[in-house]
């Protein structure tokens, strides 16, 4: 189902550039709309580690996604939480590899993880209703349970109270 908002970029408008960062056909990030800062990282990194910078914080802006749906935003934001700031972009950082590079691919593997699952639209539930057999059977069911616990009782006498 195609989702026709006006605040939506649709992919078929653009020409997709080489270098963009590609989610899927319908969608891609246009490397001039991701930001990537470096500094130092904790973790490994031998003698090296307080010298080079190499954790990355990779930062795209929401509605830079080409192809990205009001909708698919919408579920971007919800999944992403924490990772999604007050002025509506992406932040994800890395810092396992020791260098810039492998730090850079990992992030961008998230963003497009990330991406990917907000493009996938969740099917809606369709409540159904029981059967007269099933209905029957759980009403059958309450009246075995009752009628066991009525037995399992003793019989009260008024000098009881």
């Amino acid at each position: 189902m195609a989702d026709n908002d006006n605040n939506s970029t649709n992919a078929e408008d653009y020409v997709r550039p080489v270098d963009a960062l590609i989610v899927s056909d319908v969608c891609w990030i246009p490397a001039h709309a991701l930001s990537a800062t470096f500094s130092r990282s904790s973790g490994p990194g031998g003698q090296a580690v307080n010298k080079i910078n190499s954790r990355v914080q990779l930062r795209v802006l929401i509605s830079s996604i080409i192809g990205l749906s009001s909708r698919a935003a919408e579920r971007l934001r919800r999944l992403a939480g924490q990772r999604c700031t007050a002025e509506d972009e992406l932040l994800l950082q890395c810092d396992t590899h020791r260098s810039q590079l492998g730090n850079r691919k990992q992030c961008e593997a998230r963003l497009i993880d990330l991406i990917a699952q907000a493009l996938i639209e969740p099917k809606r539930r369709r409540p159904t209703r029981p059967s007269k057999a099933m209905i029957q059977r759980r009403l059958n069911q309450k009246k075995q349970q009752a009628e066991k616990k009525r037995r399992r009782r003793r019989d009260r006498s008024p000098d009881d109270f």
